[in-house]
């Protein structure tokens, strides 16, 4: 009985054993291994317009953009542009970053004009071109200004009449409005020829003028002194060459330019050069056309030393001032009545010369108007015959007429040294100007156009040459030693 009691109960057991729900075992660690990764974060910075990744056949689109851009490298511009068109028409925007396929469109488009005679046909390509830059500025939309001064650089050099002046002006001048400063260096010289011209066409306003002659200098400022090593600085060291030398025209308007302006372009000639009374006398004249106040600091240190330097006449009566002492005191204008009156009055060949070279320096020192200058020392020249010092001037006037009549540097530039260096030769002439004018002669010859931009032209060297701009002056071809 017992041992029946016994197995009926190990049976009971194991039955409620059975039926007893099993403890669930622990698959924490394998469900993180099965659960997929998150979506990786979407880069907002990639343009709206249609990528690679949007396209229906990604392999295909990303294959013909690296072999079109194989094949521009090598700049085989027809082989490239079948396969450019499919990468461009697929995804224009390429891979959201780059906008390689707006730009590449560009030079592709322009490469179709150089094999293109037929005018209608050519304005289709070029407005197609063009239009390259507006779709660009629709896709990414942080570098739009980069795209406006694209395209006005293009319309200002290699196609000036599908835009007026004004038209173009106004374009770069939204590029310089947004950009202010850090402005791309390649939109300045364009700028500052286009706003100079205009002003002096009464375009626009002197106030315009004023301000954008400003943001100009500091924009060349920044760009020289932030640019990085090699062909960055290299480019704003042209734009350096040209923009404030162009903006220096504009000193020959009154008021142009404030007083803090001459200060900081002129003062530091009086220190390196205190003693020296010519010196004096054209930095006091600067700030005083310049309007700086008598009370000014600077204003206040120079007039001692004017007064050393030309003491004022002993005379009891009431003289009217002296031409040179109102060119001394900044009133060029003044200046130039007062010596144009003593020439017309004088009958002394040699002192008749003297004024009008007086006047000749006013208007190319002061007002920066060349061509007038050089009427004013030819006129000298007519009275005193082979006279060196007014060949130097006219010689000087050429010299610096370089970014007058090109971009600053290379051939257009350049040329103007023939037509200077022949001046200075006449001026060897004249025993009293022959050392500075060898001078000059050593000085500028290495600025002579080099071998190879003459031969690029098809010019050979002693042929003869016109050189254009203001000058227009006959002269022979000559290369730099």
């Amino acid at each position: 009985m017992t041992n029946k009691l016994l197995l009926l109960a190990l049976f009971a057991f194991s039955l409620f054993y059975a039926c007893t729900p099993k403890a669930v075992p622990k698959v924490t660690e394998q469900i993180e291994k099965e659960t997929p990764p998150p979506p990786p974060p979407v880069d907002e910075n990639l343009s709206p317009c249609k990528k690679f990744t949007d396209s229906d056949n990604v392999e295909g689109v990303k294959t013909a953009h690296v072999l079109y851009r194989d094949f521009m490298k090598q700049k085989q511009y027809d082989e490239a542009f079948p396969y450019w068109e499919k990468a461009y028409k697929m995804a224009p925007a390429a891979d959201g970053k780059r906008d390689y396929h707006f730009l590449d469109g560009v030079k592709l488009y322009e490469h179709l004009l150089t094999k293109e005679k037929d005018e209608a046909k050519r304005t289709v390509l070029i407005d197609r071109m063009m239009s390259f830059y507006d779709e660009a500025s629709d896709c990414y939309p942080d570098k739009v200004s980069l795209y406006k001064g694209l395209k006005a650089f293009k319309m200002y050099y290699t196609f000036p009449n599908l835009m007026t002046n004004l038209e173009k002006y106004s374009l770069f001048k939204e590029v310089i409005d947004k950009e202010g400063k850090k402005s791309p260096d390649f939109v300045v010289n364009p700028f500052t020829a286009l706003m100079v011209d205009l002003y002096l066409e009464e375009k626009i306003q002197i106030s315009e003028a004023r301000t954008y002659a400003t943001k100009i200098l500091d924009i060349v400022n920044y760009g020289t002194s932030n640019c990085k090593a090699g062909k960055d600085c290299d480019r704003w060291e042209i734009v350096k060459s040209y923009a404030p030398a162009r903006l220096e025209s504009m000193e020959g308007v009154e008021g142009f330019y404030d007083c803090a302006y001459y200060k900081a372009k002129y003062y530091n000639e009086y220190e390196s050069n205190p003693s020296d009374c010519e010196t004096i006398a054209s930095v006091y004249g600067r700030l005083k056309w310049g309007k700086c106040a008598d009370s000014d600091p600077v204003m206040m240190k120079l007039k001692p030393e004017i007064t050393r330097c030309f003491p004022p006449a002993q005379t009891t009566t009431t003289a009217a001032p002296l031409c040179s002492d109102k060119l001394r005191n900044g009133d060029y204008t003044g200046a130039i009545a007062c010596y144009e009156e003593k020439a017309k009055n004088s009958s002394n060949p040699e002192k008749k010369a003297q004024y009008y070279l007086t006047m000749a320096k006013i208007y190319y020192g002061q007002f920066k108007k060349y061509s007038k200058a050089r009427t004013y020392a030819r006129k000298a020249l007519e009275n005193k015959s082979g006279w060196g010092e007014a060949h130097l001037l006219i010689g000087k006037l050429y010299a610096s007429s370089g970014p007058l009549c090109g971009p600053g540097r290379g051939f257009d530039s350049q040329r103007v040294t023939w037509v200077a260096i022949d001046e200075w030769e006449k001026a060897k002439r004249d025993p009293e100007s022959r050392a500075d004018a060898q001078k000059l002669i050593n000085k500028y010859t290495q600025y002579m156009p080099s071998s190879d931009d003459i031969f690029q032209r098809g010019m050979t060297v002693g042929s003869s040459y016109k050189v254009p701009c203001w000058i227009q002056q006959n002269t022979k071809v000559r290369a730099a030693s």
